[in-house]
């Protein structure tokens, strides 16, 4: 993208949402931007916050450090915040708040964060609404986190405050079975493992392990409200159990991990109606490997041309190129993590770098992302932390 047509874009997004908050106009123009391959030059630094399990390693909460996004190296910065089990973490569209689930407590907390230093101060903290809490999201204007609980199956929609406190929840949505329940490897009963908002903030999608389906919302941002869709969703094939869920930028596409099928399905998605119509499955694992494994997350790559699953049992990951026009996945390679278990993984902002946070073996895992394949190569960097489990970046500007 030349410069002339970048300064174009950037000027008509400008006066086409002269009246939309600051923080979304920021949200939406990264979004833009990513779609057209743009990669920031921009940053000073970025910093890493990583979340933990308080499991049987002794993990105290969520710990930061320094990236340098040239060579991928992660400097370590000491412990962030306390916090139990911070295992999902997500950054405000302001880049001034920081929000983790509480796994163990049935919590989500809140974290002020210092512009300067990028320390985490603790602001508050509400219940989920649910048990085992495992993923949250802030939409995309920043007024409200979502959140996901598995235990009880159930999502829930807590408003943000100006000073970026959180406030009772607003809405909360118990998942029920469609139709019969058929017998299962996986997970049993509803499990709502993620659950995310498109790119456009007016529908919210649940993965639901445990009951084979992907939910969809209709969300209002400013009411902090959530109503079944119609239709309310679509069902995987049986035992597939949908864990993560992501979104191409551009908003075209949609993927889906499965948990218990090792898959990953494309959908495409119709953005005023809310509804996704799948288009594919492909495997994340090799041809003929036998043993026990189960995927993870998935995050597309920002620049919107690849995409990448998690195999814990397998150890690796799934990397994918993703067809512009028709959002196909094409499996480019399956790569070991150089450890066990990766629970999550994250992406730098400047689609440079990708972490795997292995969880079993206590480490951080530093790959080079290839910029033509997407194809990963390990640089060497291993970061030694008691069980990772998921990354958030925050770019600090000039």
């Amino acid at each position: 993208m030349n410069r002339n047509l970048l300064g174009s874009l950037r000027l008509q997004v400008s006066r086409g949402l002269a009246t939309l908050r600051g923080c979304a106009l920021a949200a939406l123009l990264v979004g833009v931007l990513s779609g057209c391959h743009l990669v920031s030059e921009e940053y000073r630094h970025v910093y890493v916050y990583v979340g933990t399990y308080t499991t049987s390693t002794p993990a105290e909460g969520i710990y930061k450090y320094r990236l340098d996004t040239t060579t991928g190296k992660l400097t370590a910065e000491g412990l962030a915040a306390e916090s139990l089990s911070p295992s999902f973490l997500a950054l405000h569209p302001n880049r001034k708040f920081l929000y983790a689930v509480n796994e163990h407590s049935q919590a989500v907390s809140a974290f002020a964060i210092d512009s300067t230093t990028g320390e985490l101060t603790f602001l508050n903290q509400f219940s989920s609404r649910g048990a085992a809490p495992c993923h949250l999201v802030v939409d995309r204007i920043g007024k409200n986190v979502l959140v996901a609980n598995y235990s009880t199956g159930s999502v829930a929609v807590l408003p943000i405050a100006v000073d970026g406190r959180l406030q009772p929840a607003t809405a909360h949505m118990v998942h029920t079975q469609r139709g019969e329940p058929k017998p299962k490897k996986g997970p049993k009963g509803s499990k709502a493992h993620s659950i995310n908002v498109d790119p456009q903030n007016r529908f919210a999608f649940a993965a639901d392990t445990g009951l084979d389906q992907i939910f969809v919302y209709r969300f209002d941002s400013e009411k902090g409200t959530l109503v079944e869709n119609d239709p309310n969703g679509v069902v995987t094939p049986h035992d597939m159990g949908p864990r993560h869920f992501a979104f191409r930028p551009d908003g075209k596409f949609a993927y889906v991990i499965n948990e218990t099928g090792n898959t990953v399905i494309a959908y495409a998605y119709d953005a005023e109606r809310g509804v996704l119509a799948e288009i594919q499955t492909v495997p994340t694992l090799p041809v003929g490997f036998d043993q026990n494994s189960w995927t993870s997350d998935v995050q597309v790559h920002p620049s919107g041309r690849f995409l990448y699953g998690a195999n814990r049992g397998h150890h690796s990951i799934a990397v994918y190129a993703i067809d512009e026009e028709n959002g196909t996945l094409e499996l480019v390679e399956i790569e070991p993590v150089r450890g066990e278990f990766p629970r999550g993984f994250g992406i730098d902002p400047t689609g440079r770098f990708f972490f795997s946070c292995n969880r079993q073996s206590n480490q951080i895992v530093v790959f080079r992302i290839d910029q033509e394949s997407g194809a990963l190569e390990a640089t060497g960097d291993v970061i030694d932390l008691p069980s990772p489990t998921a990354m958030q970046f925050l770019p600090i500007y000039d």
